[in-house]
């Protein structure tokens, strides 16, 4: 156990800089990369028997790799809430205009805008990424009652909603600058 935590400690000492300077380049942020970087450290003290690893710079760059790809795969879809700005009167996000009730010309005009290009983009999309998408969107059906009401399984339907929301994320981006810069 001792000769275990030795080992650690000059692997970390030995690798660590560049481990993360590898991380950092592949990453968005300082804080994901340290995360990640903490994530290897943890699955190598983890390690049965460090002795049995051949190559470590290899198996921690591996390690590292893999880490990235779990990470970029588990990020959270962005929600029109996650799409937020602030006006004079305080926050108010994509949602709010959208499905408000008001009727200014001005948020009528927005609302209309905004659902042409969605419906545009949508007419893009493959039919089965467009019906997941609107089931779970706009019906507001759960990607699980999707999935039984289709006989697919869950995970195909997750990968259609995934690849629904990149597309119309890409789409409408534009939009939400110009609404962003006014």
């Amino acid at each position: 156990m001792a000769e275990q935590q030795t080992t650690i400690l000059s692997t970390v000492k030995e690798y660590g800089r560049g481990l993360l300077r590898f991380i950092r380049s592949r990453v968005g942020t300082d804080e994901d990369s340290e995360d990640i970087l903490q994530d290897v450290w943890y699955q190598l003290s983890n390690e049965e028997d460090i002795g049995t690893i051949e190559q470590m710079s290899a198996w921690l760059f591996r390690v590292a790799r893999n880490k990235i790809t779990d990470r970029y795969r588990k990020q959270k879809t962005k929600s029109l809430e996650d799409y937020e700005y602030e006006d004079e009167e305080g926050d108010i996000g994509f949602s709010d205009i959208l499905l408000s009730d008001q009727h200014t010309p001005e948020d009528q005009q927005l609302k209309d805008i905004f659902w042409d290009e969605l419906m545009a983009a949508l007419e893009d999309l493959p039919e089965s990424q467009r019906s997941v998408y609107v089931q779970n969107e706009l019906e507001d059906k759960t990607l699980q009652q999707i999935a039984d009401a289709s006989g697919e399984n869950l995970k195909t339907i997750i990968s259609r909603k995934r690849y629904a929301v990149k597309h119309l994320r890409t789409r409408l981006q534009y939009l939400y600058n110009d609404i962003m810069n006014e």
